[in-house]
């Protein structure tokens, strides 16, 4: 594939007149729009590559032989420095962000004092689910837009953004502008409609990977959000299925800095839904950090035995408090090697 990024200046005439060229050499050529400026992402032979920078608005000319062009690091294509995905914050490129809550918003009560708990512990997102896919028919399947409010009484009181999970492409519209990062889940990774409607939505996108996908199909997926003009999306390494009943999933950490030497986007680790057993969150994120990630999302409930969800899996207030002290000194034992790539490393908070 052929990458034409377009200069700031450009216009839509000087796209038009590319795309027409490369369509009469039999080319297939797509606009993909940026915030920054756009790009042209052409499939096929293209006869006189040398041409593409005589047309007004050219700017880089790139070839890849990826199958997630955009994503890839090979097109050149990341924007500088971290990724903006809230209100003064910012993951990748040494910040590190740590994501917190509980799996499902329960009530009022619950949401607000893990709110507090993990705010004071050093989180710089709340987690909570409020639309929940899940296996059982018969399981708590979350309390839809009555948890969406409750989150946002939660971000008024502590000043914490919130990701929660988006399943439905008609639900992005209305749920982007009260939330400030979009979930994608395991089961709806290669949900391509939903995909392409988080590709036009103005949000960063967790991106977490199929419990059966390969790191091809999660870039792939990546893909689709940035080729619709998303390029705020963030990896979720969340475990695969395997063989091994040991633990809920088995985390892939090796992936985890295979995939940074592949593509420029972020990636986050979920050590809770990777083992599925409370007492493992704390070491597994630990590895995770020191694997490169560029940052955790964990379930925190209050009373975890009480949770109506994944309570097996989430760590209390107390332990989340211990976990993110640990991660710190990790982290600054890591800055300290002053030849380490991770050197500038730091929690975002």
């Amino acid at each position: 594939m052929t990458v034409i990024q377009m200069q700031e200046t450009s216009t839509s005439l000087d796209m038009a007149r590319i795309c027409d060229s490369l369509e009469r050499q039999g080319c297939q050529a797509r606009v993909v729009p940026r915030a920054s400026a756009p790009c042209v992402v052409v499939s096929g032979k293209i006869a006189d590559k040398a041409g593409l920078k005589a047309f007004p608005g050219v700017g880089l000319v790139s070839e890849t032989n990826s199958s997630f062009p955009l994503a890839s690091r090979e097109a050149g294509l990341s924007e500088p420095g971290p990724m903006n995905i809230a209100p003064g914050l910012f993951i990748g490129e040494g910040m590190t962000v740590v994501m917190a809550g509980p799996c499902s918003v329960e009530g009022r009560n619950q949401i607000l004092e893990t709110a507090r708990g993990v705010k004071a512990s050093g989180a710089s997102v709340l987690r909570g689910g409020a639309f929940k896919p899940r296996s059982n028919p018969y399981s708590f399947q979350g309390l839809g837009s009555e948890g969406i409010a409750l989150l946002m009484e939660a971000r008024r009181e502590t000043g914490l953004p919130i990701v929660t999970e988006v399943m439905a492409p008609e639900d992005v519209e209305w749920l982007a502008p009260h939330v400030d990062i979009l979930q994608v889940g395991t089961r709806n990774m290669q949900n391509f409609t939903l995909l392409k409607a988080l590709g036009r939505a103005d949000k960063p996108v967790l991106l977490k990977r199929g419990m059966m996908s390969t790191v091809d199909e999660w870039l792939q997926a990546a893909e689709y959000i940035l080729a619709g003009g998303n390029t705020r999306v963030i990896l979720c390494e969340r475990g695969i299925r395997s063989f091994d009943k040991i633990t809920r999933n088995t985390l892939d950490l090796s992936i985890v800095p295979m995939v940074k030497s592949m593509t420029h986007l972020p990636i986050i680790v979920d050590p809770s839904h990777a083992t599925g057993r409370r007492e493992l969150i704390l070491p597994m994120s630990l590895a995770a950090l020191a694997a490169g990630a560029d940052g955790l999302i964990i379930e925190v409930h209050p009373r975890p035995d009480e949770a109506l969800s994944d309570g097996a899996q989430s760590i209390d207030l107390q332990a989340f408090d211990g976990l993110m002290r640990r991660a710190r000194r990790l982290i600054e034992a890591l800055a300290a090697e002053s030849e380490s790539p991770l050197c500038s490393l730091r929690i975002a908070m």
